[in-house]
């Protein structure tokens, strides 16, 4: 009996190392930034202006193509040398009138492509204009870019300047998040896009391996895009990653360009982030089952079989997991062995705090406008209670008494485990309270709550809410909808 139920704390204990995981490899790939110094592709890339075809997919864009189209036509880029193909996918508003009149102001350069039916999402959109820029030997590289994003004007010479390398088969940049106008979920957004892609995919470049080209920014030669079939995978919803991974099996680079920036007009409501980021999520899911083969076998044409890579992708992939796993543990060492249950808690929440630190101030340093413009997003990144909880590992007891003190009420035996759990539990119940907190927006007074109660849940807890909520779409075979952002124009130019 004794036995058994040694094997059963041995495992309890693994479920919470399984949970520290995720925090520990978040640690180590910002580590990894530094040597982005010295360890990247900058010594091979060169001044290269090679003929490029700039590829819009659009679907009812009438508010934001018109820009986009000047924008582009403005880039420091020679004259003659760029074309900008819109592939109007049935457009039903106004996006024909705008994208026709941009191509007689500029005959030549813009061009109009209509899909007679629409509807069957963003890569059949693309694939009907590849095909007909295949069709002639023009083009030498091509731009994959959404309708509203905006380029910097130096931002493409940046990126072709990779494909001076033959080695390099594509280019993305950074996208930033560009609204004029923005409010506490866009600069959640805009902190989370300094983390994830300034900052992990310089990593990223260390390793030589990249996990996605931003669907906004994807620069291909036209010999990677012959190499990899002349189409877009049309079975996910993550075209973007599948085309990113099918290039370096192929043996061809992939680089990140963080001075290449491009500002893109995020969702401004729980809602549509879901929307957006389950699509994404699902994709994840669908590319991790179909290249099941490549994870971890480092193989000699690419790095993405590497053991840190593939930690990296799994950490992200599987955060829910790991929070849940993580619960359980805790809750069962309390039960078992209530001492080393709390020794344990302290521990892995008071690594997480210290890391949480170090990943927010390093995300600050690297784009400083961004930081000083979510400053307090960024330090409510995990939300008001988990940072409450994490005080609690610094200082144990100081909030088991201290707070109910304020309201002067004293802690018995019963509230005391009630409370205990409900921490311990916290990881998991938090995407439960993201989750609750969708619901809740959906109403009048939810509107106006759900801000707040973002900062006490977590945006952190909400991406994961999601990224769980994309496994059980998964199970269920859910229809693969691709369903577009409603945008604005509220890109600042």
């Amino acid at each position: 009996m004794r036995v058994a139920l040694d094997i059963l704390i041995w495992v309890l204990f693994a479920f919470v190392i399984i949970g520290a995981i995720p925090v520990a490899a978040g640690a180590y790939q910002f580590l990894l930034i530094p040597f982005h110094s010295f360890k990247n592709h900058y010594s091979k890339a060169r001044p290269h202006l090679p003929r490029v075809a700039v590829l819009l997919p659009a679907w009812n864009e009438g508010a934001v193509i018109g820009n986009s189209i000047e924008r582009l036509v403005k880039l420091s880029y020679p004259a003659g040398r760029l074309r900008i193909y819109v592939v109007d996918d049935a457009s039903t508003d106004d996006t024909p009138d705008v994208v026709l009149g941009k191509a007689a102001k500029y005959p030549g350069m813009v061009f109009h492509l209509r899909r007679q039916k629409g509807g069957e999402g963003k890569a059949h959109t693309l694939n009907h204009g590849i095909t007909h820029l295949l069709a002639d030997d023009w083009m030498e590289a091509l731009l994959i870019m959404d309708a509203d994003v905006i380029y910097r004007e130096d931002s493409l010479r940046r990126m072709t300047s990779h494909l001076g390398d033959p080695k390099v088969g594509a280019v993305t940049a950074y996208i930033a998040e560009g609204s004029a106008d923005p409010n506490y979920l866009t600069r959640f957004i805009a902190f989370e896009y300094v983390a994830a892609q300034k900052a992990s995919r310089r990593a990223q470049n260390v390793l030589g391996a990249l996990a996605c080209l931003a669907g906004g920014a994807q620069l291909h030669s036209r010999e990677n895009l012959l190499a990899i079939g002349g189409r877009i995978d049309t079975s996910s919803l993550a075209e973007d990653t599948f085309t990113t991974f099918n290039t370096q099996l192929g043996g061809r680079k992939v680089v990140f360009e963080p001075h290449a920036v491009v500002l893109a007009e995020e969702p401004g409501s729980i809602g549509a982030l879901w929307k957006q980021r389950l699509r994404w999520a699902r994709g994840n899911v669908q590319l991790t089952q179909r290249f099941h083969k490549v994870w971890f076998r480092p193989s000699k044409v690419h790095r993405l079989g590497s053991i840190s890579f593939g930690l990296f992708w799994f950490t992200t992939f599987l955060l829910p997991v790991a929070m849940i796993l993580s619960s359980i543990g805790l809750i069962g060492l309390y039960f078992l062995e209530r001492e080393l249950a709390s020794t344990v808690f302290r521990v892995s929440w008071f690594l997480s705090a210290c890391t949480y630190v170090f990943l927010t101030l390093y995300t600050i340093f690297l784009d400083g406008p961004t930081g000083r413009r979510s400053w307090r997003e960024a330090l409510l990144f995990p939300g008001i209670i988990s940072l409450l909880v994490m005080i609690m590992a610094f200082a144990p007891g100081s909030l088991d008494h201290w707070l109910p003190g304020l309201f002067g009420l004293q802690v018995t035996e019963v509230g005391q485990e009630i409370w205990t759990l409900s921490v311990y539990a916290w990881l998991s119940l938090s995407m439960v309270a993201a989750w609750l907190v969708k619901k809740v927006e959906s109403t009048r007074i939810g509107r106006m709550l759900s801000p707040l109660l973002i900062y006490f849940v977590g945006y952190g807890a909400l991406l994961c809410a999601i990224t769980f909520d994309s496994y059980i779409k998964e199970f269920q075979g859910a229809a693969q909808v691709w369903d577009k952002t409603e945008k604005t124009g509220r890109v600042a130019a």
